[in-house]
């Protein structure tokens, strides 16, 4: 087995339980899960983390605030990256932290 990883994203409506794929590559498991709020990445995030899930990406209307959040409920158990927006286009030009 190779690197599990995760990209997480933000959307309204999004249910995790809903919204969810997994990409099976020759070396790594990409886990792709849509949540509608910063607590629900933060769940999800430290139930993959629990799973052997060592690193995660948050999508780019994760602000600073929502980053902080998620990586402080992994506990250390994965590393945290994020694609970085000011303004997100999909959020009306806002931050997540201004939404969520």
């Amino acid at each position: 087995m190779g690197l599990q990883a995760a990209f997480i994203f933000l959307g309204n409506g999004n249910d995790p339980e809903k919204q969810k794929a997994t990409i099976n590559c020759p070396h790594m498991d990409l886990h792709v899960i849509g949540v509608d709020s910063y607590e629900a990445a933060a769940n999800v995030a430290s139930k993959l983390a629990e799973q052997g899930v060592g690193a995660i990406e948050l999508c780019g209307g994760f602000g600073i605030e929502g980053t902080a959040l998620v990586k402080k409920a992994v506990a250390g158990k994965a590393v945290i990256g994020v694609v970085r927006f000011d303004g997100h286009p999909g959020l009306k030009n806002k931050s997540g932290d201004e939404i969520f």
